[in-house]
């Protein structure tokens, strides 16, 4: 059976100063301080999630 995969995302920088739907995004993956990590599903939902605001995050991929 094939291993999910999986991604690691940090916040590496504030929120504050951004609108309200960057702040929304931001505590939808569960994340809400800087340096918080959060480990989530890789899917379609979790990527457009992070592609709206990638400046915000690091993100790695774990097999």
């Amino acid at each position: 059976m094939e291993k999910k995969k999986e991604l690691k995302i940090t916040q590496i920088k504030s929120a504050i100063g951004y609108r309200g739907k960057t702040v929304k995004t931001i505590e939808a993956l569960g994340l809400g301080k800087i340096r918080k990590t959060v480990i989530l599903p890789d899917n379609p939902a979790i990527r457009g999630m992070i592609n709206k605001i990638p400046h915000l995050l690091k993100v790695e991929e774990l097999s």
